[in-house]
């Protein structure tokens, strides 16, 4: 049985100050030790080139722990950090007892929850203690077996990181540290749907993340390629506007429903596939747990380690930074006209055909860095991995209506 609380959901409150919101905080900032050649962060090395700047301050660690608590809604009972990088293990396990320490002092009452996300390459048995003890979630990131993982995930000198990614999910095993797994969804591995979610499987993960990878190269100003419709059934012009890494739209709607397929026979309710269930709950009317797949943005900050806050996580570039947590209020960047003017431009930019899909609940677009094509009537606005989400909401769709009658919950969508 799928329970609704294990969803990540909040509500889009018209009010800001009445929302929840969260921060990806990036306390070591870029620095990493693998290079996966996919990672869109690394290059925000150049945004920030005092590579001592890149650990997180105790000044600005204490004000931001303390302003991001006070900043919640103040009936809110539970709050949670999200620490990301880079790879946040290069600070050691003193600075997160440092920040544990500081949720401790400022929680007045509330519970405080922390979210991980890691490469898992050096993690070792003081982590594994640390992050028991303290009940952190971990997010871990594998990418398929041996041969499909190194593809792309590998370290600076161009070696493969699967068996130390494999020994930290030992770890957290070993220490009893609640994990869920993220894969990229990239060129390489979208090709292997089955295999990779059985792998999975095996390696004990019981939430998976998905993540499809679209990063666009500089588009050539004289180029037709973003100018006219795109075929799912023809890659060759869109293949030059985007990385040689990223998904193909229809290869990404065969991995998510190739494996959907696999999902829905046997694992509904003992696997918590994100994609699946935030699906199933926008068939049910549930207000979307997945930022890309919301009607609007807005609600998910980012911050770099020297207290910089950014709209999101995708867009830390200098035009969509909001202020700094030294001299600035959380709460007052998050109403912003700027921030405002972006979480709405995510419903408001939808294009006539976006509009008009029967699967517009399901998707709302998609995540705006990935809606640079034109649609068949030349309207800008359409997502790249349109012809995917697509081709899995129709796959899927049936077998969502069921799995609603046999949880005894209404179809909102019919």
């Amino acid at each position: 049985m799928v329970h609704w609380d294990q969803l990540p959901i909040r509500t889009m409150d018209t009010s800001r100050q009445a929302i929840p919101f969260n921060v990806m905080t990036k306390p070591i900032g870029p620095l990493c030790n693998l290079n996966c050649e996919y990672c869109f962060y690394l290059e925000k090395l150049n945004l920030y080139s005092d590579r001592h700047s890149h650990r997180m301050p105790d000044e600005v660690l204490e004000r931001y722990i303390r302003h991001f608590i006070e900043s919640q809604p103040a009936g809110m009972p539970e709050i949670q950090f999200t620490w990301q990088g880079g790879e946040p293990t290069l600070l050691g396990v003193e600075f997160f007892e440092k920040a544990v320490a500081l949720q401790q002092r400022y929680a007045n009452g509330r519970r405080i929850t922390n979210a991980f996300q890691t490469n898992g390459t050096l993690l070792d048995d003081r982590w594994g203690e640390f992050l028991h003890k303290n009940d952190f979630l971990v997010g871990i990131s594998i990418d398929g077996p041996r041969h499909i993982h190194d593809i792309y995930r590998t370290d600076k000198g161009g070696g493969a990181s699967f068996d130390r990614v494999m020994r930290g999910i030992e770890i957290l095993k070993k220490h009893k540290v609640e994990f869920n797994t993220l894969t990229v969804v990239n060129r390489k591995n979208s090709q292997h749907p089955v295999a990779i979610y059985r792998f999975l499987k095996e390696v004990g993960s019981g939430h998976i993340q998905f993540i499809p990878i679209v990063e666009r190269l500089d588009p050539d100003p004289g180029a037709e390629a973003l100018a006219g419709p795109p075929d799912p059934e023809d890659q060759s012009t869109l293949d030059r506007h985007v990385t040689p890494w990223s998904v193909r739209p229809i290869d990404y709607g065969n991995f998510l429903v190739s494996i959907f397929r696999e999902w829905v026979k046997k694992d509904v309710g003992k696997v918590f596939v994100q994609m699946f269930e935030v699906t199933l709950g926008a068939w049910a009317g549930k207000p979307p747990g997945l930022c890309v797949l919301a009607p609007k943005c807005g609600n998910g900050l980012a911050m770099e380690s020297n207290g910089d806050v950014y709209l999101c996580d995708h867009y830390v570039y200098p035009e969509y930074r909001l202020g700094n947590i030294m001299n600035g209020d959380l709460r007052e960047m998050l109403g912003s006209e700027k921030q405002t003017k972006f979480g709405d431009d995510k419903s408001d930019a939808l294009p006539e055909c976006c509009r008009n899909c029967r699967y517009l609940f399901a998707c709302y677009g998609g995540c705006p860095k990935h809606r640079f094509l034109r649609a068949s009537n030349g309207e800008p606005g359409l997502n790249y991995l349109c012809a995917g989400y697509r081709k899995f909401f129709r796959a899927s769709e049936p077998h969502m209506k069921r799995l609603l009658n046999d949880l005894n919950l209404e179809c909102a969508h019919r």
